[in-house]
């Protein structure tokens, strides 16, 4: 059996948005009911569409993007759905305007970053892979050393097929990490950086022995692979300027330059000697270079100063898609006293096209559930889909979504291997709503602490 080259990374939480590969949309533009992962906000996703053709021939400049709407109403969704439509490897960076406010590092310096990890440099290279399509995973699954709460991938074995080969390997916990991140299953065409142990995500390849299909499938379908499982790909590599900023402060480290990246602060001087070895490889035509998306949310958070940055941001030469987003209607901005639709200052919403998202209904709920159910691996029947719908349309879509892992422990619990009604009522009575607490606040208002 082959063993795969690791790196060493940062483990990462799998996204809720990992699902999603685009804005839905035809070739007029018009926002399908339910497509590439997204269901409903059709106003909004056909606007975000027209953005992305405004992007794509160069009229955003000095422009951003502002999502106004209730909570759980899709906002990051969309945000990220723009930078598929723009390219699998468009860079995209979300924060929430609570971390600019870091004890550690100055907002501004929060804020360069968070530019600079939305603006990419494309690289291609030639590198040994192991390619297929997946026959078989087993993960071995153990508490994480950095926290004993959780549990995480140490180690699996995977059997990969192309149409003319098939092969098993192992592979410790960088590689298993990220096969369970991006939930691998039977069916998935994926292949592994040999060198290196990223794993990366095709597609589903049809006809698979064993693999589930579903009728709300977000996943592309793509052609198994043939020749050898392993061989000699040309990888791309989209890096941000944030990492050849890291990357070049770790050098800078040996002779000397320890202030480089003290406190967590990047100096001008790095980002200058980034920048000249970007333009060199541009000129060279050894890269291109790869605008992505800002996306901040709960913007009305931001001072009076972070948006003053973000007004000249918007302005620099080289400069990613913001988006922002918020809840909030008539405030403060933060840092003054002056009120603001939405907290944020008039000459920069000025700049803004402002796209709302509203509540969604009853059938968008029932989909959402469906692709959300089918993304987790959690089995429902169909009961258990209209009661979880109805509960969503009573308290909200972001509750019922939460539950569904709790209910998934509930039903192994009672020996079930799909949801029921009855795991529904139990888990109800667990874990309370927003309306709910509250109730509960008030009826206990007298013991509970202020």
């Amino acid at each position: 059996m082959a063993e795969i080259r690791e790196v060493k990374k940062i483990e990462q939480r799998a996204s809720i948005h990992s699902h999603i590969k685009g804005l839905g949309l035809d070739e007029k533009g018009r926002a399908k009911v339910v497509a590439d992962g997204l269901v409903g906000q059709v106003q909004a996703r056909e606007a975000a569409g027209i953005v992305v053709e405004l992007v794509k021939k160069g009229k955003m400049s000095g422009r951003g993007i502002l999502f106004v709407g209730p909570s759980g109403t899709g906002k990051t969704a969309l945000a990220f759905a723009i930078a598929k439509e723009l390219g699998e490897d468009t860079p995209f960076s979300a924060i929430n305007a609570s971390e600019v406010y870091s004890t550690e590092v100055k907002k501004t310096e929060v804020l360069t970053q968070a530019v600079r990890k939305s603006i990419g440099i494309r690289v291609r290279q030639r590198r040994q892979v192991y390619e297929g399509v997946v026959k078989d995973v087993k993960m071995k699954i153990a508490r994480s050393r950095t926290n004993p709460m959780a549990a995480v991938p140490r180690e699996a074995e995977v059997t990969l097929a192309t149409k003319d080969e098939q092969k098993t390997i192992q592979v410790g916990d960088v590689v298993a990490t990220q096969l369970y991140r991006y939930n691998v299953r039977k069916g998935d065409v994926i292949w592994i950086d040999a060198e290196t142990g990223d794993v990366f995500k095709s597609g589903r390849a049809k006809g698979v022995e064993g693999a589930k299909y579903y009728d709300v499938e977000s996943t592309k379908y793509v052609e198994m692979p043939t020749g050898p499982v392993r061989k000699e790909k040309e990888i791309v590599n989209t890096l941000t300027l944030n990492d050849i900023d890291l990357n070049v402060a770790a050098q800078n480290i040996s002779f000397g330059i320890l202030s480089s990246i003290f406190g967590g602060e990047v100096n001008q001087d790095v980002r200058q000697q980034t920048d000249r070895l970007v333009m060199k490889m541009l000129r060279e035509n050894n890269a291109e270079l790869v605008p992505g998306v800002l996306f901040i949310d709960d913007a009305h958070m931001l001072d009076i100063e972070a948006f003053s940055f973000l007004t000249k941001a918007l302005e620099a030469e080289l400069s990613p898609i913001l988006i922002l987003a918020t809840n909030r209607g008539i405030t403060k901005i933060r840092g003054t006293d002056v009120e603001s639709p939405h907290g944020i200052p008039v000459d920069l919403l000025d700049r803004l096209l402002i796209i709302p998202t509203r509540p969604y209904n009853a059938e968008e709920i029932r989909e959402i559930l469906k692709i959300r159910s089918e993304e987790l691996g959690v089995e429902m029947t169909q009961e258990s889909i209209e009661e979880l719908t109805k509960l969503g349309t009573e308290t909200s879509l972001r509750y019922v979504s939460e539950l569904l892992e709790p209910l998934q422990v509930i039903a192994e619990r009672n020996g079930r291997a799909a949801i029921a009604l009855d795991d529904i009522r139990e888990a109800v009575k667990l874990f309370a709503d927003v309306r709910s607490s509250t109730k509960f606040a008030r009826e206990f208002e007298s013991l509970l602490l202020k």
